[in-house]
């Protein structure tokens, strides 16, 4: 069934409710769900609306069209004016950090993300914050963030939370395309499904873990991300003296991806 909602979150990301289980649907398919500040802000909002729906007691997070999400509207978020970079302090305005959107909550459910086509940048953070993760075969993942000259340290940590270890270091250091196969053999994923199947999967592991008493399920969902939000909070720590938002290198590599064209010779600078 579905709940009225926010109508502005509901265009960009769908709720919906099956018994006990929601699904939050990302929704910009004709941008491969690339995400904008006001999408971020969407899913913030239906996240919410998750924690706190009585009926509800696990979500499952996907993607509309042909990918789960290409990552960063690079226009958007990327090539925002310097002093928006410097005033924001990084390409994510307030409001609007994917990071945070798991950890303020009230209620500590569960969320699995199912994901296909794309998982780029953002999106694989994303994909990682959720407590589970159902992948088709044959998805294409990347940590676009290294490749961009924004570094990849909260991706690593992600990476290494889950155990992917040398293999999540090679990803952070190459920003190389990585399949859902790679991903499942490495321990980053929990299923690996055929094409066109990660939605029945997950909703089927969804049920599940509500067959569960909801309290006993929330207590380690609580754990795990306390314990995640101070890695990654170590790992932005670190890296954010070095302002990589603001180096010419930056500059470049995303106005070469929004140009559609290979970047210049980075300077380190």
């Amino acid at each position: 069934m579905n709940d009225p909602g926010d109508a502005a979150a509901d265009e960009l990301v769908q709720y919906e409710r099956d018994g006990r289980i929601a699904v939050l649907r990302i929704n910009r398919p004709d941008k491969l769900n690339a995400f904008s500040d006001e999408m971020v802000r969407a899913l913030a909002e239906q996240l919410r609306r998750f924690d706190t729906d009585p009926e509800a007691n696990v979500a499952v997070l996907c993607g509309n069209g042909r990918a789960f999400s290409a990552g960063a509207d690079v226009q958007q978020r990327q090539l925002r004016p310097r002093e928006e970079l410097e005033r924001f302090g990084g390409p994510q305005a307030p409001g609007a950090k994917v990071g945070d959107l798991f950890v303020h909550s009230v209620n500590w459910k569960p969320v699995i993300s199912a994901v296909h086509g794309y998982v780029l940048g953002l999106a694989m953070g994303l994909m990682l914050d959720a407590d589970l993760v159902v992948a088709e075969r044959g998805t294409r993942m990347q940590i676009t963030e290294v490749s961009r000259g924004l570094g990849g340290a909260r991706y690593w940590a992600l990476l290494q939370f889950r155990g992917a270890a040398a293999f999540g270091t090679e990803l952070a250091l190459t920003g190389r395309y990585f399949t859902a196969e790679e991903a499942f053999e490495h321990g980053l994923v929990n299923r690996l499904v055929e094409p066109g199947t990660a939605l029945e999967v997950a909703l089927a592991l969804a049920r599940e873990v509500d067959a569960n008493p909801p309290l006993s399920v929330r207590a380690s969902v609580r754990a795990r991300r306390w314990y995640l939000r101070r890695l990654t909070e170590e790992a932005d720590m670190m890296q954010q003296p070095m302002r990589l938002y603001l180096t010419e290198d930056f500059h470049e590599a995303a106005l070469a991806r929004a140009e559609r064209r290979e970047p210049r010779p980075f300077q380190g600078r």
